[in-house]
């Protein structure tokens, strides 16, 4: 037995990936994509049917040019996760415009204009979820939307604030971003000599999960933004792992069976305090780390969305 297959018997597998032939290669019940990996892809010869494809259907839809864009750039996600869907058994999150992160109502629009578009190809809103920056705006759009049947993954989440917030909205998803973590505090000159056990990003992951399994939230935790093997097999347990392709393939390569990592606890009463919107800010403004990586994100996803508009732009 390899580590991949010994790490299936503790947490789910996701790739993270909008390529094709590594999801083909993989299998993954799951997939979860957003802009910079959209961006990646769609660049690729391949692809070109998909942005083509996204231009005729937004001109028959019509309007001014800027609006035919967005159509085609929404469309172009859209299609790209249907091709996916027709590989995997199970969902694809697929990630809105991350400019709309500060602005609930245009989140919870945008949120079901793309539903609304995977219903025209057939797909069931069942299979999809709607990645949102895990701000305070998008926790509660993700809050109105599951009202609606529409399930959310609350992505670029740093901070133990955010989890908390995700979790008394009972969002259906959160994407912790371990990498990410571990790479601020090592630019920072902050971590001296390597040890899995002082990861900071591994042990953010290990608190929420101790936290949400103490108070028995259902939100669901997903590990993501792994920088090595390391911090993927210190969270065996966790309940879902996104794993980028190569370090899937070292998983794969490497034999051996894995120990178990993280367990669920005895479930007590929940606090009865819950976060109100000043209480989230302070909380999350308290820690340097999760405020610039979140900005950080957001504006990184966000110019991979003009960088799309762009080559959008280019073909029309």
């Amino acid at each position: 037995m390899n580590q991949l297959e010994s790490l299936k018997k503790y947490s789910k597998i996701v790739v993270d990936s909008g390529d094709m032939e590594s999801i083909r290669k993989y299998l993954p019940e799951d997939i979860t994509t957003n802009p910079s990996l959209v961006l990646k892809v769609i660049i690729l010869p391949s692809y070109e049917y998909i942005i083509n494809n996204a231009i005729t259907y937004s001109k028959k839809k019509g309007g001014t040019y800027e609006h035919q864009v967005c159509n085609a750039v929404d469309k172009v996600s859209v299609m790209l996760g249907k091709e996916i869907l027709k590989i995997i058994p199970g969902k694809v999150s697929t990630e809105i415009d991350a400019r709309l992160s500060f602005n609930t109502d245009l989140c919870i629009k945008k949120s079901q204009k793309i539903i609304s578009m995977y219903e025209e190809e057939g797909i069931n809103k069942s299979r999809i979820l709607i990645k949102l920056a895990a701000t305070w705006e998008c926790i509660e759009a993700a809050k109105e939307l599951k009202k609606i049947d529409i399930n959310c993954n609350l992505t670029l989440l740093f901070s133990f604030a955010q989890a908390r917030a995700c979790a008394e909205a009972e969002v259906f998803l959160i994407s912790p971003f371990v990498g990410r973590i571990y790479d601020w505090y090592k630019s920072k000159s902050l971590i001296k000599k390597y040890s899995v056990n002082k990861d900071p990003g591994v042990n953010s992951v290990k608190k929420i999960y101790d936290y949400y399994k103490k108070y028995g939230y259902k939100t669901i935790i997903m590990g993501a933004s792994f920088r090595n093997v390391q911090q993927i097999l210190a969270l065996s347990g966790c309940d879902y792992l996104t794993i980028s392709p190569n370090l899937l393939q070292d998983l794969k390569l490497n034999s051996g069976n894995i120990e178990r990592k993280l367990y669920c606890l005895n479930v007590v009463n929940k606090p009865t305090e819950t976060l109100s919107r000043s209480d989230f800010l302070w909380l999350h403004n308290e820690d340097p780390m999760a405020v610039e990586k979140l900005s950080e994100g957001i504006r990184q996803f966000g110019k991979d969305q003009k960088d799309l508009e762009k080559i959008i732009k280019n073909k029309m």
